[in-house]
């Protein structure tokens, strides 16, 4: 590999294939911009939202923020708001000037900081024969040539830099879940070891406690998602198991003591066997399908309403809520985290339909402090459902009340 030196203000940076490899490639991209040969890439962009980006996605090209900083202080030094990288946009700031708009870096620490947005592909250096930045000026005024640092690669890579800006924020999103998630396992794990051990309990406790410490430990911020999820998993696990062994361990008086707590919500109705299309005005009876049919299928309540009633739910869809396809499949998570069996959640699903049966799991889960044992109580609506004797709407409507 052939390396030249640079000579710049900043020092002797060097140049390698690499660098001489993508100013290549930009130059080549300038030409077909300027021959209209972009297609939908026009290299434009307006530059604090293209900055405000790059700060989202600054992971994936090996900045840091004081990096950022310091594109931010060159890109102020244009005049424009936006950025055309079909030519050399070229700023040549004076050492002290870029100082004072970098928070008053160093020299130093601006040399390192110029680097890595040299070495990220986001800016070129364009050097005079003495290593100075100035601009030569024709007799009109207008700008002949300039010296200093360009910025049309950081305009060319306008449309990367935004998607993988919105690529981090749903990483974040996803990330913020979890660990939302671990949080939650964490606080209902250990009160419902403290609550055994208080009440003295038959059962494994002390081994209960000691599994959570060893997945207590704090998750370092720049854990992988993967590592999140995996941690995640395991809390739910022992957050079913230590449930299981609470449930197990109640009498059958504490049991139907605590099930009445919320019974008086529930009104014993005949079953409603129709299932409405949202937004069918007449409300056309349909038949009850094995399959989840995508989106539109209810038991006589639309999805919005039915997302205000029982908004924990959504807490628990990996991808968010848009159809009851999603409900099922976040209710199927919560009942595993109640305690509810897969026997139990299977015999309900029979006896009610898949979507009645996650509008129950949502409903628990809004009264999950007042129900002591899911499981149970589940199975007593399942008896109802079988015999005739159950509609979700008085649950429901007890909800909004």
């Amino acid at each position: 590999m052939v390396e030249r030196l640079a000579t710049t203000p900043f020092g002797g940076a060097q140049f390698s294939a690499r660098n001489f490899a993508l100013r290549a490639e930009m130059e080549r991209r300038q030409e077909r911009l300027r021959a209209g040969e972009g297609g939908n890439h026009t290299g434009k962009a307006e530059k604090w939202q293209l900055i405000r980006a790059l700060t989202e996605a600054r992971e994936a090209y090996g900045l840091s923020d004081r990096s950022i900083t310091v594109l931010e202080a060159l890109t102020s030094f244009h005049q424009e708001r936006e950025l055309d990288g079909s030519a050399p946009l070229i700023v040549f700031p004076s050492n002290v000037e870029l100082s004072i708009r970098s928070r008053g870096m160093s020299p130093a620490t601006l040399r390192r900081h110029l680097a890595a947005l040299v070495e990220a592909g986001l800016i070129f250096r364009r050097d005079s024969a003495n290593g100075k930045r100035f601009c030569r000026r024709d007799g009109s005024g207008q700008v002949e040539s300039a010296f200093g640092f360009d910025l049309a690669p950081l305009a060319l890579r306008a449309d990367e830099i935004f998607s993988r800006a919105e690529a981090a924020r749903a990483e974040a999103k996803r990330i913020a879940r979890v660990r939302s998630e671990i949080t939650l396992h964490l606080r209902d794990i250990a009160k419902t070891v403290e609550a055994a051990l208080n009440e003295s309990r038959a059962g494994d406790w002390i081994a209960y406690l000691e599994r959570l410490q060893a997945l207590s430990g704090r998750v370092p911020r720049q854990a992988e998602f993967v590592e999140l999820e995996i941690r995640c998993d395991a809390l739910i696990r022992l957050r079913a198991e230590v449930e299981t062994a609470y449930l197990n361990s109640l009498t059958e008086l504490e049991m139907s003591a605590n099930e009445s707590v919320f019974e008086h919500h529930i009104q014993n109705s005949n079953t409603d066997p129709n299932l409405e299309l949202d937004g069918n005005e007449h409300n056309t009876p349909a038949p009850r399908m094995p399959e989840i049919a995508p989106e539109r299928k209810s038991v006589g309540i639309g999805l919005k309403e039915f997302l205000k009633t029982c908004p924990q739910i959504a807490d628990y869809a990996r991808s968010g809520v848009k159809n009851w396809r999603d409900v099922v499949a976040a209710a199927d998570l919560v009942r595993s985290m109640l305690g509810i069996s897969p026997s139990a959640w299977a015999a309900a699903r029979a006896a009610m339909g898949d979507i009645s049966t996650a509008i129950v799991v949502a409903a628990i889960l809004e009264r999950a402090e007042d129900i002591r044992s899911p499981g149970g109580y589940l199975r007593d609506l399942t008896r109802k459902a079988e015999k005739g004797r159950f509609s979700v709407h008085p649950m429901l409507n007890a909800l909004k009340g």
